[in-house]
């Protein structure tokens, strides 16, 4: 399974921020979508994620006090990223070496989505289900009179 699987199947909304935006605005965004992540856009570019780990981060630094902070200050502006072809193996592994609960998804310098860790783990559950699913329906439909290997005999 490819990333592109994912996003085809969560859509393409995307919420995202200016650099220079006040902290406070992104966090009003981010409360109103109940979303855990916003992405962050200069000239058409990626340049930072802003995510509540980083909310959380800035908030105890600042005792609670972000207005005067802009998002720019707050983002982690070396987001973890992989592109539409990168397998889910592979994001699981990255995701999970890096700590990161969203990973902007690239077409070189083009942003194409956001995949959370919540999709990740959505792909991974519903493929186990579907070959689950296969599975059972193969040995519901195992020829009569022939066991498979080391199968208990009822």
């Amino acid at each position: 399974m490819k990333v592109s699987d994912i996003l085809r199947i969560k859509g393409g909304t995307l919420f995202t921020a200016a650099p220079e935006e006040s902290l406070l605005n992104a966090l009003k965004l981010m409360a109103d979508r109940d979303i855990g992540s916003l992405v962050v856009m200069e000239h058409g570019e990626l340049v930072g994620m802003l995510t509540v780990r980083e909310l959380t981060q800035v908030l105890v630094k600042t005792n609670g006090n972000i207005s005067p902070t802009t998002v720019r200050t707050a983002m982690d502006d070396h987001p973890l990223t992989c592109t539409m072809e990168t397998d889910m193996d592979e994001v699981r592994r990255m995701m999970l070496d890096r700590h990161a609960r969203y990973m902007p998804v690239m077409d070189k310098k083009m942003l194409m989505g956001v995949i959370s860790f919540h999709d990740v783990a959505r792909a991974v559950v519903d493929s186990q289900n579907f070959e689950n699913q296969m599975l059972k329906a193969y040995i519901h439909d195992w020829p009569e009179g022939q066991a498979p290997v080391d199968a208990p005999r009822l």
